[in-house]
């Protein structure tokens, strides 16, 4: 169990204003991702060290996004004016983590631009959506061909999450802060809506927090 990626969702002016000041940031380009067609979503990638990354996402104009749960999260957060829409754990184990959260996980797809499908499964959006603090959970069915690969330059190397641990690890199954224990991790008391308020990044800039 790891810390996989950070979901970030475009604001209203669109996502190539998100992506370009994100870019700017972080002094590295962001690359097309692809669409998620069971989700009505559409991402771009930047790869971190560590194997993890960044993913901007969208929402589309389209059935999917009104019916899947990220995608309904995607658009509820853009609709807040965008930003961090949430942290993902990549398990090992999904099977475990279905019964622990007494459901099924669905299946996700990505047609990315190189024409390489990359396929997983997700389980724990409608938590994140019901308390904006938990992560959600991935198991990809091929690590080599992780998003993360090519990632240099970038580190994430800190979080700042309004929430309590003790809540996300009753959620995890797992302490939360053993999970993120290579990061300089702050629990801030919830100002309004609890969730992922802020991550630190080492750039060949110095220190970003975005």
């Amino acid at each position: 169990m790891r810390l996989d990626h950070l979901s970030y969702a475009c604001g209203p002016d669109g996502c190539a204003a998100t992506i370009e000041r994100l870019s700017a940031l972080l002094g590295a380009e962001f690359v097309d991702g692809g669409v998620h067609p069971r989700f009505g979503t559409v991402n771009h990638i930047l790869p971190l060290e560590n194997d993890r990354y960044i993913e901007v996402v969208d929402v589309l104009d389209h059935p999917a996004s009104d019916k899947a749960p990220f995608g309904q999260a995607v658009r509820a957060r853009k609709e807040l004016g965008g930003g961090w829409l949430g942290w993902v754990v990549e398990v090992t184990d999904m099977e475990a983590m279905e019964q622990r959260l007494g459901r099924q996980a669905v299946p996700g797809n990505r047609h990315r631009p190189d024409g390489v499908n990359l396929t997983w499964r997700q389980i724990g959006v409608k938590g994140l959506i019901a308390d904006p603090q938990l992560p959600f959970f991935i198991h990809w069915d091929d690590l080599g061909e992780h998003p993360s690969i090519g990632g240099k330059d970038v580190k994430l190397t800190g979080l700042e999450i309004a929430g309590d641990p003790t809540r996300v690890t009753d959620w995890i199954g797992h302490p939360a802060d053993h999970l993120l224990d290579d990061l300089d991790v702050a629990w801030v008391g919830p100002n309004g809506q609890p969730g992922l308020v802020a991550a630190v990044f080492q750039t060949p800039s110095g220190i970003v927090r975005v």
